[in-house]
């Protein structure tokens, strides 16, 4: 079951600048809402989506360019 956080989430920490780390970061905030059973679920994805945004070259809105 794929959770995708409301907006209020974002607002549960600052944002990096980089919109799918962002969702991540909301994703696992919501964690707390969810069964416990699920929470294990939601951490694997976050580290997995995370791994993928870290493999990823920065765009040039990131760079600063």
């Amino acid at each position: 079951m794929q959770q995708v956080p409301d907006d209020a989430a974002y607002a549960d920490h600052e944002s990096t600048g980089v919109e799918s780390v962002d969702r991540v970061l909301a994703e696992v905030a919501a964690v707390a809402d969810a069964p416990i059973g699920e929470h294990v679920q939601v951490f694997e994805r976050a580290h997995e989506q995370l791994r993928r945004a870290l493999d990823q070259p920065p765009s040039v809105d990131e760079q600063g360019s």
